[in-house]
């Protein structure tokens, strides 16, 4: 098991840096190695009130840690000060890629360049249950930024990354593009390829001339462009809620949005 600073350059661990990525990926099965804080009764208040699900582990595994230690296994402050090493999950890109009768979209980032950006979109993709996660480029999607940025949520869905030329696919290859015909005259299928751009350049030609049909999201005139998460969640999303008959019942308490309290 390596360091918590060692973890930062290993791909085969997840390093959770906060409350909610460790509480995500308790919830989603992971495998928590290690958990400690300088502060073990402020994260046990922290999951009495958000997360009571996951408060017997903390009880049993969390770890006190001088604050000076501590300090120096992260660059940065963290609002709510624990740090956990969990095993990362082996996804393979080409599997997802060529799975057949999909029942859910797949999300293909293309070079995305920020890693909290990429962790965002993670994050929708598993409050949409969407199929899986596939990140092009040199960008980690496990990156101690990007499972901030996702809130561990990483580990609620197969996510991958892929580097080179993509190999042939299974499903149709829907591209984002603001050439493309509008997404409310559309209906998304669900074993659809949902292909976004990176956040300067958007789309390569090449992912271009492979899709099968390209979307525009409508916006007001003079507006240039979404963030990516913003993107991910409203094409998502028109998925999502076309699919839901007219007679569905609400969501189950609990399910729906709200916001992180900042930690």
């Amino acid at each position: 098991m390596p360091s918590f600073l060692a973890a930062r350059r290993n791909r085969s661990w997840a390093l959770l840096e906060g409350f909610h990525p460790l509480k995500h990926a308790l919830r989603f099965g992971a495998r928590v190695v290690r958990a400690v804080s300088p502060d073990p009764e402020k994260i046990f208040s922290l999951a009495e009130h958000l997360a009571p699900d996951i408060l017997p582990w903390l009880k049993d595994h969390l770890e006190p840690m001088d604050p000076e230690t501590f300090a120096r296994q992260t660059p940065y402050p963290l609002p709510s000060p624990v740090l956990a090493l969990a095993q990362r999950p082996f996804v393979d890109a080409r599997t997802l890629l060529q799975e057949k009768e999909r029942k859910a979209p797949l999300l293909l980032l293309e070079h995305p360049s920020h890693l909290g950006n990429i962790g965002a979109a993670i994050r929708v993709a598993a409050a949409a249950g969407a199929r899986g996660v596939v990140v092009t480029g040199p960008q980690d999607p496990w990156h101690p930024a990007a499972l901030r940025g996702g809130a561990g949520l990483q580990f609620a869905l197969p996510v991958a990354s892929w580097e080179g030329s993509l190999p042939p696919s299974e499903g149709p290859l829907w591209a984002l593009h603001p050439e493309g015909e509008s997404l409310a005259d559309l209906a998304i299928p669900s074993d659809a390829i949902l292909i976004f751009g990176s956040e300067r350049r958007g789309l390569t030609q090449d992912l271009l001339q492979r899709a099968d049909r390209k979307v525009a999201i409508p916006m007001e005139p003079g507006v240039s462009s979404l963030n990516l998460a913003t993107a991910v969640a409203v094409v998502l999303y028109a998925w999502k809620l076309k699919l839901r008959p007219p007679s569905a019942p609400p969501p189950a308490p609990g399910s729906s949005f709200h916001p992180d309290r900042g930690f």
